[in-house]
């Protein structure tokens, strides 16, 4: 029988170079190990972030049952996400001025032996094995519509204008069904969770290079240096993962004493190093700054319960732009009611038009003035008998009577009146004698 296994973890967040805020959040535990990306500009993607990381650290419980299925496994995944999402939901519902936030979610749940894998938005999961790189994860962007579609190539995704257009977060207004998998681990394996900060710059060659590299902690590290040096311009959260055996963990201090890890805008732990030195093991940018912060309480509205760690401070842009409104088909029923009401105008002026025009016809064996136009739709009469004349069918000419029965048309009522009376004194054309 294989030896259970043990997860050896370190995570980093960086707010970068460009960023006024960090709307990124991770954690990493021995069961749990989680990256969400905040999105929502003014609205606070930072929150949505944070309390999804907050809902999610609960899963980083060891499994009640060791041989729990695959499928239960990804059912704790599901409701954590769906509880991530009800609780964002609150939270907007509670403060109209977070309408528009949302997050991205990549969860990695560990078991001992597999992790269940639930995914949303454009964070990633990695396996690196035996020296190979393997995305887990699918992007849910427009840009990777595109590739999937055959009309760019990843290189092109990296710089086209509508990267960061994400179809698909943890919005609190309506599910979004996350890709759930399985992943069978073994001894040696490494696991890599991360914003788009760092996929977003660094490919794959570059990625596998830094998580061949030494341990957890210094991956981390150079896979944030490496990212920032690359131009990223975003917040950059990289968590990195040995899979060990129990007996190496056992004999290890550093891993089998080693604590959950809350980074980014959810943070409420301090990184420690494994040497037990203070402050941040990320040297050589922003002066070891990492986004770990001291907790701060957000001001949350009455009724809500506040979620320690959320930054207060407002992001005024936001690289992704913002998911649906919450009151889309609202916008929808105002649009749909202004066409109507344009068409409405249109026939109503069409109508009036028509009430001006008459036409000389026939009803009822009589000569008679019809107010309209001489033309009918399906089930539509566009003419209605205006006037009826004491000038009878009978007493026409043939030629006459042809015309009156397919309808002159007349320039107005007086020219209409005229034509009545001239009708009996006219005679039709005949043909010359020869």
């Amino acid at each position: 029988m294989s030896s259970p296994l043990r997860l050896h973890y370190s995570a980093i967040s960086d707010v970068g170079r460009v960023r006024k805020d960090n709307q990124d959040s991770g954690y990493a535990g021995p069961w749990l190990l989680s990256v969400c990306d905040g999105v929502g500009g003014a609205a606070r993607g930072d929150i949505a972030s944070s309390t999804a990381i907050q809902q999610l650290r609960e899963l980083d419980d060891a499994p009640v049952d060791a041989a729990e299925s695959g499928s239960g496994l990804l059912e704790r995944v599901t409701d954590a996400l769906h509880q991530a999402h009800v609780r964002i939901g609150r939270l907007v519902d509670a403060d109209p001025a977070l309408n528009g936030t949302s997050t991205t979610a990549t969860v990695a749940l560990f078991d001992g032996s597999r992790i269940g894998i639930g995914h949303v938005g454009d964070s990633r999961a990695y396996l690196f094995r035996d020296g190979e790189l393997s995305q887990l994860t699918k992007d849910h962007t427009f840009v990777q519509s595109l590739i999937d579609e055959g009309r760019i190539t990843e290189e092109e995704a990296r710089v086209h204008p509508h990267r960061n257009l994400i179809l698909k977060a943890l919005v609190g207004m309506h599910e979004a069904e996350p890709d759930l998998f399985v992943i069978e681990l073994v001894d040696g394996d490494r696991l890599f969770l991360c914003s788009d900060g760092a996929c977003g710059v660094l490919d794959d060659g570059r990625l596998a290079d830094i998580l061949n590299m030494g341990s957890p902690d210094f991956a981390a590290v150079e896979l944030v240096r490496a990212s920032l040096e690359a131009g990223s311009s975003d917040n950059v959260t990289c968590i990195v993962s040995d899979v060990v055996t129990d007996e190496v963990a056992l004999a290890d201090p550093e891993i089998d004493g080693l604590e959950p890890m809350l980074v980014g805008a959810a943070a409420e732990l301090r990184r420690r190093s494994p040497r037990g030195a203070k402050g941040s093991l990320f040297r050589g940018h922003r002066s070891g700054d990492t986004g770990e912060l001291d907790p701060i309480e957000a001001e949350i509205p009455a009724g809500v319960r506040a979620i320690p760690g959320d930054p207060i401070d407002p992001e005024t842009a936001r690289y992704a732009p913002r998911p649906p409104d919450r009151f889309q088909w609202l916008k929808r029923v105002l649009v749909l009611a202004i066409v109507v009401g344009l068409v409405w105008v249109g026939v109503a002026a069409a109508w009036s038009w028509t009430q001006g025009q008459y036409f000389v016809g026939e009803q009822d064996g009589s000569v008679v003035i019809y107010r309209g136009i001489n033309t009918d739709l399906p089930g539509v009469s566009l003419s209605s008998l205006y006037l009826t004349s004491d000038v009878e069918m009978d007493s026409l000419s043939d030629y006459d009577a042809e015309r009156v029965s397919e309808g002159i048309e007349v320039s107005d009522l007086e020219a209409a009146r005229e034509t009545v009376q001239n009708l009996p004194t006219q005679t039709a054309p005949t043909d010359a004698v020869g």
